[in-house]
């Protein structure tokens, strides 16, 4: 092809472009429409693109049952669905129900909130989780992973939830769950139709990560833990205070088993019981997100849930006496109130008296310093015996004292002394002891009520804005081994008076030496132990101690030491001839054979010291 060929082609095309460019017919609008339900009529290289799509659904659809199949066994059924909440809801508790797995999700206490004034979630979807295991054939399959039809229902004011799942061929599954008015306590029933299984058991699992809502993250720790009851008031409970996982298996039947924290307790109470039981909390130091991790594996007889006896209650709810006490058996001891006779003085004398003042006085300091006076003057005869008993030995230590130099080098002689004076003038050197002991198992009563106290919680007083809890007055830059890293300052006043009370004993009583000085570390002692305890427990030690000046000011009037003198001396004549008692002679022999067996060493080491000097 020449230049000349190749122009004309080129001038042609561009022609013909031109021209359909600018003249070619525009096409005509169509005004046919096709409803969404009509038939559309195809060719047919478009049907047999519609039946190759369709073809490929259909066996998509068959691959995923079959895998179901496989996974869950008679349970695919529920291996697909929706996710539906609905909620179960009175004046005290809010719960969130889900349709995937037919379980709670969710648990607010409506009355309360955290130490930072957030909503009380008990337990949620990202820090708790809840397993049904049913065996299958060598298959743990999960009920609480299926999705199950929800309906509601009510009867009369409780409201009624019901999650059933049909599996076919007579076989179902339902999970009921119910709420009553002005209750903790949710309602739960379960039950399996055509799944019994010889000897088969249910595996209940509970996993809660327990979330940090106070503001002593320690004391917290040291007061959560899993307790349970076996039935006929047997009790029991994990170790709380171990820094390490503390295990429990149980093979005997459980009635109930709580996780308890200070101040809340969520538990699962059996109509009938788990057959067996394996418990479990652990925590690390260092993530103060949470509290401690529970863990509750428990069994279910299956015979039980396919005769409809699979009955069971929740309790979220708090860690209130009041209220534990109405839900089941023992259910109260959840609430620590101390070893007996702690325990029987916090239950019988000091729960009355706190409800007592409480019904009346909305100001618990003021509540606090009402009680302090009510003890004080039940007491008053213990603590003028006791103030007697130092008066009488005050009298007493300039003879006691000559005694001590006489018979300095001979502690079994002077002993023996000692008590020949006390016999005579008729003082007992435990009449002080026994009044101060008989009053010792109130203070550890109050030792034991105060952080378990859940009326304090969020009250303030003064300075402290929360009287569960320490006060501050101060916040350290550093922390201070067994001190904190704040300071509290009803701790210090605390300790100030306590350091005064025991100068203003020691100068009334005969204790002389080291012993003297021993008795002032007992203040620095608690001054470090209680500086992280709540502020109402220090501030009741203190009110209690300003209280004991005062009593003692009064008794102070009526003890005439010159007349407990005189009567000393009428004592002292009255039993010179005196006989001795026959539990006196044997305690004066018990001292003399103790007083021998101490010089035998010493003869045989003067012995053995001479014999080695004759070798020499």
């Amino acid at each position: 092809m020449d230049r000349n060929q190749a122009t004309g082609l080129i001038l042609i095309a561009l022609l013909l472009m031109g021209y359909f460019y600018f003249f070619a017919p525009d096409p005509k609008p169509s005004n046919e429409q096709f409803p969404s339900d009509s038939l559309v009529v195809k060719g047919p290289a478009e049907s047999e693109i519609e039946s190759d799509t369709v073809s490929t659904i259909e066996e998509s659809d068959s691959l995923t049952n079959l895998k179901h199949q496989q996974q869950y066994g008679i349970f695919a059924a529920g291996a697909t669905g929706a996710d539906k909440i609905f909620t179960l809801e009175n004046e005290n508790i809010k719960v969130d129900l889900s349709s995937k797995g037919g379980k709670i999700s969710k648990v607010e206490l409506k009355n309360f909130e955290t130490y930072y004034h957030e909503p009380l979630i008990l337990l949620d979807e990202e820090s708790n989780n809840f397993s049904l295991l049913y065996n299958d054939n060598g298959r743990n399959i999960d009920l609480n992973t299926l999705y199950y039809t929800p309906s509601t229902s009510s009867n009369g004011d409780t409201t009624i939830v019901t999650y059933s799942l049909n599996l076919g061929g007579g076989k179902s599954i339902q999970h009921i769950y119910s709420l009553g008015p002005d209750s903790y306590q949710v309602k739960y029933h379960m039950e399996l139709k055509g799944l019994s299984q010889q000897n088969g058991q249910l595996t209940y699992v509970w996993d809660d990560d327990l979330k940090t809502q106070e503001k002593d993250l320690k004391l917290s720790r040291t007061n959560t833990n899993i307790n349970y009851y076996l039935g006929s008031e047997d009790f029991d409970e994990l170790n709380a205070r171990s820094s390490g996982t503390q295990t429990e298996e149980i093979q005997e039947p459980v009635k109930w088993i709580a996780i308890k924290q200070r101040f809340f307790v969520s538990a699962i109470i059996a109509k009938n019981h788990f057959s067996t039981a394996k418990l479990q909390t652990s925590f690390t130091e260092q993530d103060t997100s949470k509290v401690k991790n529970a863990n509750v594996t428990t069994t279910i007889p299956i015979a039980d849930l396919e005769k409809g006896k699979g009955d069971f209650s929740y309790y979220f709810g708090p860690n209130d006496f009041h209220i534990l006490k109405n839900v089941t058996p023992d259910f109260e001891s959840n609430l620590y109130l101390g070893w007996p006779p702690m325990k029987w003085i916090n239950r019988f004398v000091i729960i009355p008296l706190f409800d007592l003042l409480s019904s009346f006085i909305s100001n618990y300091g003021i509540i606090i310093i009402i009680m302090v006076l009510l003890i004080k003057l039940v007491l008053s005869p213990l603590s003028y015996k006791s103030y007697l008993s130092m008066a009488k030995m005050k009298v007493l230590k300039p003879e006691l004292d000559e005694i001590k130099e006489k018979h300095g080098d001979d502690m079994t002689k002077a002993q023996q002394e000692q008590m020949k004076l006390y016999s005579k003038v008729g003082v007992s050197p435990l009449s002080g002891c026994i009044p101060m002991l008989l009053q010792m198992p109130i203070l550890f009563a109050m030792f034991t009520f105060f952080p378990q106290s859940i009326e304090l919680r969020g009250k303030s007083f003064l300075w402290a804005e929360d009287l569960s809890t320490y006060d501050s007055i101060f916040h350290l830059p550093f922390e201070i081994p067994f001190y904190g890293d704040h300071v509290s300052l009803f701790v210090l006043l605390m300790t100030m008076s306590t350091i005064l009370y025991t100068w203003s004993n020691q100068q009334v009583s005969s204790v002389q030496g080291p012993m003297k000085s021993v008795s002032y570390f007992m203040p620095i002692i608690f001054l470090f132990v209680l500086n992280s305890y709540p502020a109402a427990l220090s501030f009741y030690y203190f009110v209690s101690n300003l209280v004991t000046f005062a009593q003692q000011a009064i008794i102070r009037k009526f003890v005439d030491e010159d007349k407990i003198r005189v009567i000393m001396d009428e004592n002292k004549k009255r039993n010179a001839n005196k006989k001795k008692s026959k539990f006196k002679l044997r305690l004066e022999e018990a001292m003399k054979a103790s007083q021998q067996q101490q010089q035998k060493p010493k003869k045989k080491k003067i012995k053995i010291f001479k014999n080695t000097l004759r070798l020499l």
